[in-house]
């Protein structure tokens, strides 16, 4: 098992890629924190993963609020007694709130996307910090490389902001033992524009690997950060796209 015995947190477990992660962690022998705010998709992971003999609990977090992330690291050492990964994967797409030039929107965007990720790293690391080790991945996208007329501006500075506040976190926790890197994935469901047929079609198309990804294939890409088989990688990008960004 390459995560026996440590302790990961998970934001936006209860569904898509960070359900896929939450379940890989489990089956690999971490002990699970489910952090979202949909009670009962995550209650429900959260029970069956404890019915196949895991470990695994759910605890009703907003990422964009402080004290929830204080509540949710208490809690989660209050249960394991640790905490040795933080998986910053909530997060929201620019359909979410429609107007690509509305301020509230953009507001919105920044404060789940990115600001999410300040706090869970602030406020993990400072938990990881007396133990002298520790992972924090956080999930960005291939829009923190690039643009497209297609994409919400406010989503493309949100997922531009995780990329590079990875590397000043790296290199600012990095002294105490604690890893932190991002992951970029590429089309995707649960993503809007990679279910319906018309975006499916233009996506595959885009993509030289001719498919569309898969949630569990990213959760492989974060399960390898996460371990200690990464434990010389930190401040770097892993991206997941099936070559879109090579082109």
């Amino acid at each position: 098992m390459r995560l026996k015995d440590k302790v990961a947190i998970v934001t936006g477990g209860a569904h898509g890629m960070g359900e896929a992660e939450a379940r890989l962690f489990a089956k690999q022998g971490a002990a699970v924190v489910i952090a979202d705010l949909l009670a009962k998709q995550g209650e429900a992971v959260a029970a069956e993963i404890n019915a196949i003999q895991g470990r695994a609990r759910y605890v009703a977090t907003d990422v964009t609020s402080e004290t929830d992330w204080q509540s949710l690291i208490t809690e989660t050492i209050a249960a394991y007694g640790r905490l040795d990964i933080l998986v910053n994967n909530a997060g929201i797409s620019g359909s979410a709130v429609g107007d690509p030039d509305g301020l509230d929107g953009w507001h919105k965007l920044l404060a789940v996307n990115a600001a999410s990720v300040f706090l869970g790293t602030k406020h993990a690391a400072a938990a990881m910090i007396p133990n002298g080790r520790g992972s924090i991945v956080n999930i960005s996208s291939i829009m923190g490389f690039v643009g497209g007329p297609e994409s919400h501006p406010g989503y493309a500075a949100s997922k531009g902001a995780v990329r590079l506040y990875t590397k000043a976190a790296a290199a600012k926790y990095g002294p105490s033992g604690i890893r932190v890197n991002s992951v970029h994935p590429g089309y995707m469901p649960p993503m809007l524009n990679a279910t319906n047929a018309a975006g499916r079609a233009s996506k595959i198309e885009a993509t030289p690997l001719r498919r569309l990804g898969e949630p569990i294939e990213v959760a492989y890409g974060v399960l390898f950060l996460a371990s200690d088989e990464a434990s010389f990688v930190t401040g770097t990008e892993l991206v997941i796209d099936g070559g879109y960004i090579a082109q």
